[in-house]
């Protein structure tokens, strides 16, 4: 996918790279470049961007990337004829080995970048997650004591999931106000596959997939690589809008609608219970399959009830009124026990299940085993977590209050980010000045590619205090340089 012409991708592509290596800032940008040159993203013949709009889109002078490009020029790598711009050379693409090309960057791909390459000097504000739960450790010593001999008498292999699991997680949904059996769940590895199964089931390429707007970046990429079209619904305070979701539905017959109504990805929103059953109804109606994902439903006891899933609003006479309700333990429990499940009528199960044994023949025994020990105690586990982010959340907001009075935002009802409307700026730029100053935040065309959220900042507050307090120490030097610079010419050569 060559994406070079447009200069904020390629700013997106190179700059939390620039951050982090030394020497002159025009030969870092040059080398960053070249090692693009040749791969999907560069290809030959590619065109980059005027000097100009890639120095605006990076947050640095004109000068450096007229720099960058001579240095460029000099290596063989890039031509520049009047007329024509600066476009990739045809030798650069000599002797480069298919192991050399480089996979195309997607929506997602600033967000999973740090978890690639690992901690660093960086403040990686790109997810957010806390450390295992404590117990963990005491379940899987209790396991390894008294379920493991079982375990590896089993032949190992449960497309559908280990039974004690699928029981559990059918228990769980019936607790929360949906009737579910075993027969109904089948567990995947983590939401992530859920998601993606789902998508191999449903998608066929032309086919439009309908979304919250915004959305969480992966969503992109996966509907994407299975050749779908997204097509966006805006939201209001209680969920996506049932007036132009009914109107996407008639122009654009999608076959599938993927939402989070349970403290919503970037939002932060909860769906009512009137908003989840007007939806399921038009879903219906149109004959649109709904796939909800509550991976993000750790709960603080303190906060208002959430509601049960949108499954259970949907109409019992309605053939057509399928849902798919996605869940996982790892963003409740620790993002390391890869263990979700997908909640979907028998002959629905029967066929993720078959897509789940061609994937990899069954999640990990040990996890399904230690996420069934778990699942009974999981409100309890969730609401102590939930509290903790309730207050970390307070701290955030006090601290942007404090020192960025200038940044908008709502407060969300859950979740772990909040999502910040930066006033006269485009946040892919703020990011690419805030990278300088050792901190890394989603800018929000990563969660909705149509421009509309182009000024806005995913930012989570799943970290310390004392993170959080450094964090936001170094975002608000950086928004005082692009308000005292700006981000085209007068920002100085670094």
């Amino acid at each position: 996918m060559d994406r070079s012409g447009d200069p904020a991708a390629l700013a997106d592509l190179i700059g939390h790279r620039l951050s982090v290596r030394s020497g002159g800032l025009y030969r870092r940008l040059a080398d960053e470049i070249a090692a693009l040159i040749g791969s999907a993203e560069l290809p030959v013949g590619a065109r980059l961007p005027a000097e100009r709009r890639l120095a605006e889109s990076l947050a640095i002078s004109r000068s450096t990337v007229v720099a960058a490009y001579d240095e460029l020029r000099a290596r063989g790598l890039v031509e520049s004829r009047r007329g024509s711009g600066t476009t990739v050379a045809r030798a650069a693409g000599r002797g480069r080995s298919r192991a050399d090309k480089r996979m195309p960057a997607g929506y997602g791909e600033s967000l999973f970048h740090r978890i690639t390459v690992g901690p660093g000097e960086v403040i990686s504000l790109t997810y957010a997650v806390d450390p295992g739960l404590p117990e963990l450790s005491s379940e899987l010593i209790e396991l390894a004591s008294t379920d493991l001999p079982a375990l590896l008498g089993d032949v190992g292999y449960h497309p559908r999931g280990l039974p004690v699991l699928r029981e559990r997680i059918a228990e769980h949904f019936t607790g929360s106000g949906l009737p579910t059996a075993a027969d109904e769940i089948v567990v995947t590895t983590g939401a992530h596959q859920a998601i993606a199964l789902v998508t191999q089931m449903y998608l066929r390429s032309g086919a439009a997939v309908a979304i919250e707007q915004p959305s969480w970046p992966g969503c992109f990429d996966l509907f994407g690589a299975a050749g779908g079209r997204v097509v966006g619904v805006p939201l209001d305070d209680a969920g996506i809008r049932p007036d132009l979701l009914e109107a996407t539905f008639a122009k654009h017959q999608p076959a599938m609608l993927f939402v989070m109504p349970t403290f919503h990805n970037p939002t932060g929103l909860l769906m009512s219970a009137v908003r989840r059953r007007q939806v399921a109804e038009l879903a219906a109606r149109h004959g649109v399959v709904v796939v909800e994902d509550n991976a993000y439903s750790a709960w603080d006891p303190a906060g208002p009830e959430i509601p049960p899933p949108l499954a259970a609003y949907a109409p019992a006479t309605a053939a057509s009124a399928e849902v798919l309700t996605i869940g996982s333990v790892s963003k409740a429990v620790w993002g390391g026990l890869r263990i979700g499940w997908i909640r979907a009528s028998r002959p629905l199960a029967e066929r993720l299940a078959r897509h789940k044994a061609l994937a990899d023949l069954g999640s990990p025994l040990i996890d399904q085993a230690l996420t069934a020990r778990l699942l009974p105690r999981l409100g309890e586990l969730t609401a102590a977590r939930a509290r903790l982010a309730t207050t970390r959340k307070t701290l955030m907001g006090e601290l942007l209050t404090e020192r960025l009075p200038e940044w908008e935002w709502s407060v969300p009802v859950g979740g772990s980010a909040l999502w910040i409307r930066l006033p006269d700026t485009d946040a892919r730029v703020f990011a690419q000045v805030a990278l300088r100053h050792g901190v890394e935040v989603v800018a929000g065309q990563a969660m909705d590619p149509t421009g509309e959220h182009d000024d806005y900042l995913r930012v989570p507050f799943a970290y310390s205090e004392q993170v959080l307090d450094d964090a936001v120490a170094r975002l608000a030097r950086a928004w005082r340089e692009l308000r005292r610079h700006g981000p085209g010419p007068g920002v100085p050569v670094v």
